[in-house]
């Protein structure tokens, strides 16, 4: 495949995520349930097996969406952010969060995982969340203002481009988003460029068995829909520590697909 050929792709790939994330913040919006945005999802991503999309529905209860946050967060936030999770785990559950830290949520959708954060730093913290998508945005903004939250900013932007200066924020979260990226290099140089020395990452995301090659991906799922884009283990850990990350590790806690897992993915910024 020829550059420009490869830059078409991956073009086209940007816009199918942008495209499927702003039909699903509409659907919120007109008062879709969580399960039935899962379902709406599967139906609109053409192909989509029983486990290969972000939320399928005949995976909600397991792999995607709301049902991986407790009934404590869920009951803490307005019904239109806990409709709009589409991830594969809860990342401030992982992330250790404090008060008085600043922290970052990559592709932040419609907000879940930005308001928790908000309330585990405390008024003396901050919570970012970045995303390409306005309509997405837009009903992140409305959900922390439903919420009472005034420790948040939802900017516009792409996680291989954050709008944030450099060692600017203590925690990087994010859930299932990396997978979507084209670019996955640059969005882990951009994860380590806006940490502060000794910060850290707490990542949700689908990993792939090690044995799984990209072909293997594509088939059990696809690229919109979290599975084909996904790296494997040992790749993320390469990935990381190319990034300047120490102690990584990638846990896998739930299967999304056969050889594919949901998994918890952590590292460090070295203070030095």
């Amino acid at each position: 495949m020829t550059t420009t050929e490869t830059s078409d792709t991956n073009d086209q790939l940007i816009e199918e995520v942008r495209h499927r994330y702003a039909q699903a913040a509409n659907a919120v919006t007109r008062g879709t349930t969580n399960v039935e945005l899962n379902d709406e999802l599967q139906v609109v991503d053409q192909g989509c097996g029983s486990s290969d999309c972000c939320g399928g529905g005949a995976t909600v209860d397991e792999s995607f969406g709301a049902a991986l946050y407790d009934s404590d967060d869920q009951a803490s936030l307005p019904a239109e952010a806990i409709a709009a999770s589409l991830g594969c785990g809860n990342p401030t559950a992982v992330a250790d969060l404090r008060a008085g830290e600043k922290v970052l949520d990559l592709g932040s959708g419609g907000g879940i995982d930005v308001l928790l954060s908000a309330r585990r730093v405390g008024e003396t913290g901050f919570a970012y969340g970045v995303d390409m998508t306005d309509e997405m945005l837009e009903l992140a903004r409305a959900n922390a203002a439903k919420a009472g939250a005034t420790n948040v900013e939802f900017l516009k932007g792409t996680i291989e481009d954050v709008p944030l200066p450099d060692a600017s924020v203590d925690v990087v979260i994010s859930n299932c988003v990396i997978n979507l990226s084209v670019d996955k290099p640059k969005v882990l140089a951009e994860m380590f460029r806006v940490l502060s020395p000794g910060g850290r990452i707490g990542i949700s995301d689908v990993v792939a068995e090690d044995h799984l090659t990209a072909d293997d991906r594509a088939d059990r799922g696809s690229y919109v829909g979290c599975i084909a884009g996904a790296l494997s283990r040992t790749e993320y850990l390469e990935g990381l520590a190319g990034a300047g990350f120490v102690d990584a590790e990638v846990e896998f806690t739930h299967e999304a697909a056969p050889g594919m897992h949901g998994a918890i993915v952590r590292a460090t910024k070295p203070t030095a």
